[in-house]
């Protein structure tokens, strides 16, 4: 992978981004994670205090999935919005769990790189958070071009998601 350009993310306030690696099999670099965070949050033009990532292994997704959504099957992603970022005063703007084993199956049925498929995944909770939906045809033809305006800009960066350095 070339090497990471610095990260020129400005922010109107520094955004905490809080980091759960409860998997084993895909260790992600932190620093790429915030990277990534701060680079969408400056895109969408938009400021939050806080917001949680948590990667995952596929017991706990498809928990949270039947929990949550009344579907216990695996998915890639699954997003709880807080805070509108129009309020005022200390906004969280909510919790993303990704399942990396998700992306791994896809990759392996469909090709593809499995970092930029997490990457993607995250891109996808994020937007959740921001207000996208994916339910109506409609909703998800506007979050697919989000997606893809996102990853561009990503790109253009080389924002994406890295393995942990051993």
């Amino acid at each position: 992978m070339p090497l990471r350009k610095k990260s020129i993310c400005q922010h109107v306030r520094e955004v905490d981004i809080h980091i759960a690696q409860r998997q084993n099999d895909f260790r992600l670099s932190e620093t790429s994670i915030r990277d990534l965070v701060e680079a969408f949050l400056t895109h969408a033009k938009c400021s939050y205090d806080e917001v949680s990532i948590h990667f995952v292994d596929a017991p706990e997704i498809c928990d949270l999935h039947g929990q949550f959504f009344d579907d216990p099957s695996l998915t890639d992603c699954i997003s709880f919005p807080m805070d509108d970022s129009s309020e005022e005063g200390y906004r969280v703007m909510g919790e993303i769990f990704v399942c990396p084993e998700t992306a791994r199956q896809y990759v392996a049925d469909h090709g593809g790189d499995i970092y930029k498929e997490m990457t993607l995944y995250v891109i996808h909770g994020l937007l959740h958070l921001i207000g996208y939906d994916d339910i109506e045809e409609e909703d998800e033809r506007k979050m697919r071009a989000a997606e893809q305006e996102y990853l561009a800009d990503i790109g253009t960066k080389n924002l994406w998601l890295l393995p942990l350095d051993p």
